[in-house]
């Protein structure tokens, strides 16, 4: 264990502090590796008053871990309120998530987690990405459309085939190179990341009853069918297309290793019902890794001390997995 996890704390006017000071609280119980927040050291002040070290070094947190929470500080100078988010702490969100990313890629820390931060304010401020995972992606010179969004549970995994787009757009974005390209990504990060030699591979209809054989729509048809064709002969285990109103039950789930949705919700719907405090976000086909709790900045509750930590706490220890498996691949 040579170096710690970057954890980026998000909208410092958000629950990410709270949230990752709680994740600290908890190191012991939850067997959490040393990780480091990095963000502004007031934003943890603010909700928290547990023991912090600043600390000038990634390689410090190691020494410190154990007796406070290791803190790189990002410090923008403007006014920090819980619950009310500005442009300021929109540029401190931002300024954390690149030193943090900074930190992982070169080699100061072994994982980065990424704390949830708000869209529209980083808008605001000029951020073009469409979130954090694309930012990301840049950074370490990966085209966004060969980063993959996987959400991933203790009892399911699943990848949106696209993400941000209107319900009303999914049909024209749907194409047999875009299904391909992200089945082929998700196997790769499967075994990459989650030690599946052989991962197992299923994707949903786009339309009910995944067409009714063309009678309720020919995506299926003309579109996934040939995609599905295509990897089963590279050699993919994929099967489908499947209606994903029977695709999620136990029993379906116990015969794949991740899911395949042609739209955001389709496979954020199952994921946050069956996972809502455990769902983590995490990003295949970087050359770090990259996890993230599945969920937002919460202003609403910012600051009231109620911010459950257990999404965050996944995101630490899929992130150290993830890093631990690579490690033993590369070794």
């Amino acid at each position: 264990m040579t170096a710690p996890i970057a954890v980026s704390m998000g909208d410092p006017a958000g629950i990410g502090p709270e949230i990752v000071a709680k994740s600290w609280a908890l190191r012991q119980k939850e067997a959490l590796p040393p990780f480091v927040a990095v963000g502004d050291m007031r934003a943890i002040e603010r909700v928290w008053n547990g023991p912090v070290a600043r600390i000038d070094s990634p390689a410090d947190a190691i020494g410190v871990f154990a007796t406070a929470l290791p803190i790189f500080s990002v410090e923008d100078g403007g006014e920090i309120v819980p619950g009310q988010p500005d442009t300021e702490g929109a540029r401190c969100a931002l300024r954390s998530l690149e030193l943090a990313a900074g930190l992982v890629r070169s080699g100061a820390a072994r994982a980065l987690v990424t704390g949830p931060v708000s869209k529209a304010q980083l808008y605001d401020i000029g951020f073009s990405h469409p979130g954090q995972t694309e930012f990301v992606a840049e950074r370490c010179g990966v085209a966004p459309a060969n980063a993959v969004m996987m959400l991933a549970g203790p009892t399911l995994r699943v990848v949106p085939i696209t993400t941000h787009v209107p319900l009303a757009a999914v049909s024209s974005l749907l194409t047999v190179e875009l299904i391909a390209a992200k089945a082929r990504a998700t196997a790769r990060g499967l075994a990459r990341n989650f030690g599946i030699s052989v991962p197992r591979l299923a994707i949903a209809g786009l339309n009910p009853h995944a067409g009714e054989g063309g009678a309720l729509g020919r995506e299926e048809i003309e579109v996934i069918e040939p995609a599905v064709a295509l990897l089963q002969a590279e050699g993919l285990a994929i099967e489908g297309p499947f209606a994903a109103d029977t695709l999620f039950h136990p029993r379906a789930r116990a015969r794949f290793d991740a899911v395949l949705c042609p739209y955001h919700d389709q496979a954020l719907i199952p994921l946050k019902t069956l996972h809502f405090d455990e769902g983590v976000n995490i990003t295949l086909g970087l050359p770090i890794v990259r996890t993230s709790p599945d969920h937002g900045t919460a202003f609403a509750i910012a600051g009231k001390g109620v911010a459950e930590p257990g999404a965050t706490i996944a995101a630490i220890r899929m992130a150290a997995e993830a890093a631990a498996f690579r490690a033993r691949s590369c070794g």
